[in-house]
């Protein structure tokens, strides 16, 4: 875990409420794993005085990348920040994904809604060096709401979109078009993130599938690092149900292992 206090944004691009920004921050990128998050203070006043949680959406040695959706005070203010702004950013933060050493062209498929789709760009990037097919399953609203489709076409990863309103590809939820999908094939593994009601809804889709699934839990943060017991989920452990901290234990877990509101 590193603090940047000096880390630079270095691009930004927006569509709408949604912002994409690529930032200097060496001992971040470095560090950071598919999963894994980071706390940025997105003012240098009290308000709001809590750092925001934010997956990572793509690192390397240089820096990292944010992917995220105007959805609070704390992200309006960090959708205004500049080119050359300087931002205060913790991390990397928490335990991500798993990444299995496949049979080379082994299908793993990666299920985002919405913001929930930041980290799994990262996610399939490594997968694919990794040898294995990712398959992308990105849904929305609407087309609006899918707009880095393009992002993961450039960097050759199989795609499929669905929105809830029919405007672009398959019209309905996306955990329709993943059950209709798991009807014809079975991947090795499913990982997925984005709103609670969409999680468990695919929970029980690879559940009834026999699928093994990974789920990145999303929850209000208030340090990050396990300090103040404000995430808590409940999971299932080697001795019984308890409540977990998200941030120290997870944001990612087994799905069998999450009990779902």
């Amino acid at each position: 875990m590193a603090i940047e206090r000096d880390a630079r944004l270095r691009e930004a691009q927006s569509w709408g409420d949604f912002h994409r920004f690529v930032i200097d921050a060496p001992a971040v990128g470095r560090e950071a794993r598919p999963g894994q998050f980071v706390m940025v203070r997105v003012s240098d006043g009290t308000a709001p005085l809590l750092r925001r949680p934010l997956g990572i959406h793509d690192a390397d040695g240089n820096g990292f990348e944010l992917f995220f959706k105007v959805a609070g005070r704390g992200t309006e203010i960090l959708s205004q920040k500049k080119v050359g702004d300087r931002l205060d950013v913790l991390g990397p933060l928490g335990r991500g994904f798993t990444i299995p050493a496949p049979a080379e062209g082994t299908a793993v498929w990666l299920v985002g809604g919405g913001r929930g789709i930041a980290p799994l760009f990262f996610l399939a990037r490594r997968l694919a060096e990794a040898k294995a097919r990712p398959v992308v399953f990105y849904g929305g609203r609407t087309s609006a709401d899918i707009p880095i489709r393009g992002r993961f076409e450039r960097a050759g990863i199989e795609l499929i979109c669905s929105t809830d309103d029919g405007s672009f590809g398959f019209a309905g939820l996306v955990t329709a078009l993943v059950s209709r999908e798991l009807d014809k094939s079975r991947p090795a593994i499913v990982y997925a993130c984005g709103p609670d009601p969409m999680m468990k809804a695919l929970a029980a889709i690879t559940a009834r599938h026999g699928v093994p699934a990974e789920f990145s839990l999303e929850s209000v943060m208030g340090c990050g690092i396990g300090a103040c017991w404000g995430c808590v989920h409940r999971i299932r452990g080697a001795g019984g149900d308890d409540w977990v901290k998200i941030c120290e234990e997870g944001p990612v877990f087994p799905g069998e292992r999450i009990l779902w509101p």
